[in-house]
């Protein structure tokens, strides 16, 4: 018979499963949690496990990342809780009726924002044309790179709290700065004289450096929504040859737009440690499926010139999260979450979507 778990923190891999389990013991001699909590930890994403227990029971709270699929019999009767164990909550999102959902607010900000402004170091500096260049020590005939300074200006889409410290290190090398974001007036009540917002028609009018840190809203009915918000039509309006760099979700940038725009000389540099579909994108580049999807298609090509070094362009599998510090603050945030439901008698969460 399966042992019954009080919770279950699936995905869990690497240093992230011993901060979780340090965290745990943590909150429970702090009397946060109580003290025959049982919980299980485990690599395995929620369809893999029952894969391998059907019939396992899963508690009222689970913590997921993104690639755990709640099953429709865990979901009904009573509401249950979860926790997603990443900035994002686009996944879950569709069952905000129906779930306690809580994500991460706090634990990658600054990592995620690093790794935008690597990204922007590396296309601002043609670094893959510099490597190259190595090879034969060419220096007759290299390129001039892009000095960051002031009179080149980057607009930040999304100033939540990964934006904010985005508009900042963006700031602190040299940039103008300015905003992009439809909770404007909420966010310049926080923030006051420290961000300066405008529309995204004049972003567009204006931008050298295009850094997107929205979270994905695919509920089409929210006016967050952004599914394809790069769209063609709207970066074709940009007066200056851009930057793009991404690193929140793909699905706000098609990367057949984005591909596009590039050959065609309209962006000129491009950061992505994101992208559209990244399940079916994954299977892709390991050969274990048959795609047709134009972006996850053209996803593909961004990654081969940045490999080969023969374009200006960077990636990375979504990794702006996994810096040293992020790794325990991530745990650390989930625990906060966990204390919580338990405060309040597993009812719920104390900060838990619809956050806006």
């Amino acid at each position: 018979m399966s042992k019954k778990y009080d919770i279950i923190h699936f995905e869990a891999l690497g240093p992230e499963a011993t901060y979780l389990q340090a965290e745990t013991k943590k909150a429970i001699e702090r009397k946060e949690i109580p003290e025959g909590h049982t919980y299980l930890i485990t690599p395995k994403n929620l369809q893999e496990y029952m894969r391998d227990d059907a019939s396992a029971t899963l508690p009222d709270i689970i913590t997921t990342k993104t690639h755990s699929v709640l099953p429709d019999r865990y979901i009904s009767g009573k509401k249950k809780s979860v926790v997603t164990r990443s900035a994002g909550y686009d996944h879950f999102e569709h069952l905000v009726d129906r779930v306690n959902i809580a994500s991460l607010r706090e634990y990658c900000v600054n990592a995620v924002a690093q790794t935008a402004i690597k990204f922007l170091y590396a296309a601002a500096g043609q670094l893959n044309h510099y490597t190259v260049n190595t090879a034969t020590f060419e220096r007759k005939d290299s390129r001039a790179f892009i000095e960051l300074d002031r009179h080149l200006v980057c607009t930040v889409f999304g100033v939540g709290k990964i934006g904010k410290r985005t508009y900042e290190l963006a700031e602190a090398n040299g940039l103008t700065v300015q905003g992009v974001d439809i909770r404007q007036d909420e966010l310049s009540a926080l923030y006051g004289e420290s961000v300066r917002f405008v529309s995204k028609e004049e972003a567009i009018q204006t931008s050298d450096i295009i850094i997107n840190a929205m979270n994905l809203t695919r509920n089409k009915d929210s006016r967050f929504y952004n599914m394809g918000y790069f769209s063609k039509s709207y970066l074709g309006q940009a007066k200056k040859r851009l930057i793009f760099i991404n690193v929140t979700r793909g699905e706000i940038a098609p990367e057949s737009v984005i591909a596009n725009l590039y050959r065609a000389g309209k962006i000129i540099g491009i950061g992505l440690d994101v992208f559209s579909n990244e399940s079916l994108f994954a299977e892709l580049l390991n050969k274990q499926a048959n795609v047709t999807d134009a972006d996850v298609l053209a996803a593909r090509g961004l990654v081969e010139k940045a490999i080969e070094r023969s374009s200006n362009i960077y990636v990375q599998p979504h990794q702006g999260f996994n810096s040293d510090i992020a790794a325990q603050t991530k745990a650390v945030e989930a625990i906060k979450h966990v204390e919580a439901w338990y405060r309040n008698g597993g009812a719920g969460f104390d900060e838990q979507l619809p956050y806006y």
